[in-house]
């Protein structure tokens, strides 16, 4: 039995990692300040783990949580664009300063290894698609830069540390447990919760910007293979399904299965979003054998099911 660290263990990828992790029967301890997490996420694991509630900007915590842990899964952050848009500040002191915080710990402690969750935000808006690693980076917002950042710490502790680390790009991963009431809601759980409410769907821009969404069982099934590849540490790699679907279509597909129309309003672009995603996984498949088990529509399928369920 291996013990796990999931940071950012109360939030939508984090409890669905802790629970992948229990099933599997790992021992595993989760550090979260429920700032965007949610306790309820955790609702049935909590006689199954060890929950220790504090700020991955604080030492002397993050000290205590890597104490006899063998594998660290990073997904504590401050996330969304929008966000680090009105407070670029504390979105780099979570992002990057927490981060570093977590690494300088997990090497004292000797960690077997270190997963990082980064974000395809970090490509920017450049035309060339599929987005591929060997690409520059060229992060927009001030989340996008935060990401990068941390990633970037991801691969300096590999070099010079000698702790095993890998940073995984995610590319908009959705599923059960997003939340669609926070204001920095994703797109998925919005347009989900906004048609079964009966209300107009909010489309930002003219709805034709495409996205590489990702199931979260996907992500899950990274992280995992992430612990253990042996040509895994030092590589950064994008974690997506390898297809993109624009707005439109997907508000389309989603009133589809629920059976129900939808007519949305469309407003302003945001700043810092971009305009177009899409990811080659080829090295994520390569290094991890990584090829995702659940694909774009039957993801779909999955999280309309869960939130019909949980309305």
């Amino acid at each position: 039995m291996a013990h796990y660290l999931v940071t950012g263990g109360g939030g939508f990828i984090g409890s669905n990692l802790v629970q992948a992790l229990i099933e599997r029967g790992q021992q595993v301890r989760v550090l979260d300040n429920f700032a965007t997490g949610r306790r309820q996420n955790l609702a049935g694991f909590e006689d199954k783990i060890e929950l220790l509630e504090g700020d991955i900007r604080d030492r002397v915590i993050v000290e205590r949580a890597v104490e006899g842990v063998d594998y660290v899964l990073h997904q504590a952050a401050l996330g969304s664009v929008p966000r680090s848009v009105q407070d670029p500040l504390t979105s780099n002191d979570v992002n990057v300063n927490g981060t570093l915080n977590l690494l300088w710990a997990a090497k004292k402690a000797r960690v077997k290894r270190f997963v990082s969750a980064s974000s395809s935000s970090v490509y920017g808006n450049t035309p060339q698609l599929p987005k591929e690693e060997s690409m520059v980076p060229n992060p927009i917002s001030p989340y996008a830069v935060s990401k990068l950042a941390a990633e970037r710490y991801t691969m300096s502790f590999n070099a010079v540390y000698g702790l095993q680390t890998v940073a995984l790009r995610y590319f908009n991963v959705f599923g059960p447990r997003q939340d669609p009431a926070s204001q920095y809601a994703a797109v998925i759980p919005r347009f989900i919760t906004a048609i079964m409410q009966g209300n107009a769907p909010i489309v930002y821009g003219d709805g034709e910007q495409s996205r590489d969404f990702t199931y979260i069982d996907n992500v899950v099934q990274a992280n995992l293979l992430a612990c253990t590849a042996p040509e895994a540490p030092g590589q950064f790699m994008n974690i997506a399904c390898g297809e993109r679907y624009s707005l439109n279509v997907l508000l389309q597909l989603v009133a589809e299965i629920m059976g129900k129309a939808a007519r949305p309003v469309y407003e302003t672009d945001r700043p810092g979003d971009v305009k177009h995603s899409l990811a080659s996984i080829a090295r994520a498949n390569t290094i991890l054998g990584f090829s995702p088990a659940i694909d774009f529509r039957e993801g779909l399928k999955r999280t309309v099911a869960w939130f019909t369920q949980h309305s």
